[in-house]
């Protein structure tokens, strides 16, 4: 039972007080929810220098979210996973992103320069026969 400021028992402040912090939790899970966020697929580098575009593709996540949408970024979690030395296993990782872009509402691909790698072109061309639409952003721009 609420107390008020002297101690004693009250239930009118206590019931005022539970339904203003119930509301208050209910538009914090609206506002944070992530069914109500834009799934972004996140295309950037990932081979060659594999530190740097691993840092890049973490800050391209926070650009995304930054945004009011959710980042999904498989090439920073299936190379944890999977061997991207072995052919099979990176095949099966760029397969399972894929399936992953197909329930994305966008793709927002990051380059340098423009330039795009062949796996990235490949989540491009995915995309494009998908319908879903594509966004192009250079590093300058973030």
């Amino acid at each position: 039972m609420f107390k008020n400021i002297e101690g004693y028992p009250d239930p009118t402040a206590g019931t005022a007080m539970s339904r203003v912090l119930k509301e208050y939790k209910q538009r914090q899970r609206r506002r944070f929810a992530a069914k109500n966020r834009r799934k972004i697929y996140v295309v950037s580098k990932y081979a060659g220098d594999v530190a740097t575009n691993k840092e890049n593709a973490v800050r391209f996540c926070r650009y995304v979210i930054d945004r009011g949408n959710m980042p999904v970024a498989s090439h920073l979690l299936y190379p944890q996973i999977l061997n991207d030395s072995s052919p099979h296993e990176r095949e099966m990782g760029l397969m399972f992103g894929l399936a992953l872009l197909a329930l994305c509402d966008e793709v927002w691909i990051f380059t340098e320069n423009g330039e795009i790698s062949s796996g990235m072109k490949r989540e491009i061309e995915e995309a494009t026969q998908l319908g879903i639409p594509v966004r192009q952003l250079d590093l300058e721009e973030i």
